[in-house]
């Protein structure tokens, strides 16, 4: 699966998920940082990515409609330490080997996944 990391979230992730057999470039990898939400969103679609997130303006439905996307992944852990970021992320590695996000708006937390589609 192909991922855009934001820029609110620890680099590390890309490697986390890079190491999975997944290909995810950061924000930073592509001198984003600080560009517009709209904006990261057009260059994701574009090349087909997912996008990782902490945003939770990203779970706005009515602004970013997950049929629009390639799937965006709302990251809502614990605390927003590294530490806790990467262990979410760890935990939903066997979910991203065997679901498609594309469509979908995934916002996951410890407790649970909620899925949004269309």
């Amino acid at each position: 699966m192909l991922f855009k990391i934001d820029e609110n979230l620890p680099v590390e992730i890309a490697t986390i998920l890079s190491r999975a057999g997944h290909d995810a470039m950061t924000i930073l990898d592509q001198n984003m940082v600080g560009h517009p939400d709209t904006e990261v969103i057009k260059v994701c679609y574009g090349e087909r990515r997912v996008l990782m997130t902490l945003d939770l303006d990203f779970s706005d439905i009515r602004t970013y409609p997950p049929r629009d996307h390639a799937g965006i992944l709302v990251l809502r852990p614990r605390s927003q330490s590294k530490s806790a970021v990467e262990e979410l992320v760890i935990q939903l590695l066997p979910l991203l080997q065997t679901e498609s996000l594309t469509g979908k708006l995934w916002i996951a937390s410890e407790h649970g996944l909620r899925v949004r589609e269309g």
